[in-house]
């Protein structure tokens, strides 16, 4: 029976505690240094510092608590503290690719709970579970504001809008496979968790400008309202 609950959340693994190699802790501490630079105080970089180990670690590793500790001269429990409070941040190997699916409530309602039981089902895994083959780790998520295309699910926090049990389970193969997979709005393409992760980082993938943000149905209500604000301007004369 697939449950929701991963016994194993929070519970930091073994793997990530031996030092860097000399080359990639070089390139971890030139990357914080710039991160360091954007704010007045240096521990205000922790958040992005915490998606830097993860674009290298795959997740947040000991070492990578340690190495955030030591240059934002804080210790290794408030470091911890924090990485254990944001979901978007792991405490044990992700996937290559997380696929969220969304379920509150109008997702829900829309279909996104059925979607949830399907591809649960359909990949054998849980919430915050990873296939075997390590490429994808499923989540149940909240609203991805993105509810005039429900029910949605996101990749690695891009939009597929609009699904359902089949298509969210042809996305996983997909995925799996290495297969291209193409965003319903914005980036071209599904990158990487741990280049997601550079980019939460603050590091630019260049692909912010593609695609589009807002697709027709986030627009209605604009439209209607400029619309009524005519007929309004008309009505007055």
């Amino acid at each position: 029976m697939i449950t929701d609950g991963n016994p194993n959340y929070g519970v930091v693994p073994s793997t990530g505690t031996a030092a860097y190699p000399a080359d990639v802790l070089a390139s971890l501490r030139a990357d914080a240094e710039l991160t360091m630079a954007r704010y007045p105080r240096a521990r205000s970089a922790l958040l992005p510092m915490l998606h830097l180990v993860q674009s290298v670690d795959g997740y947040v590793s000991l070492r990578g608590i340690e190495l955030c500790a030591d240059l934002l001269g804080l210790t290794a429990a408030e470091v911890s503290g924090v990485a254990t409070f944001y979901t978007q941040f792991k405490r044990h190997p992700n996937g290559t690719y997380t696929l969220g699916v969304c379920t509150n409530t109008l997702c829900a309602i829309m279909g996104g709970d059925e979607i949830w039981a399907s591809i649960s089902e359909y990949l054998g895994i849980g919430h915050d579970e990873t296939t075997e083959d390590g490429q994808v780790t499923l989540e149940r998520i909240e609203c991805n504001a993105a509810c005039d295309y429900a029910p949605v699910v996101m990749a690695n926090w891009e939009f597929f809008d609009n699904q359902t049990p089949a298509s969210t389970k042809a996305l996983a193969d997909d995925l799996r496979s290495g297969a291209p997979v193409t965003p319903s709005r914005g980036a071209s393409r599904v990158c990487s968790f741990k280049q997601v992760s550079r980019v939460l980082a603050g590091f630019t993938d260049g692909l912010a400008d593609e695609g589009v943000g807002a697709g027709p149905a986030s627009l209605a209500g604009l439209k209607v309202a400029r619309l009524a604000k005519v007929d309004d301007g008309k009505a007055q004369k």
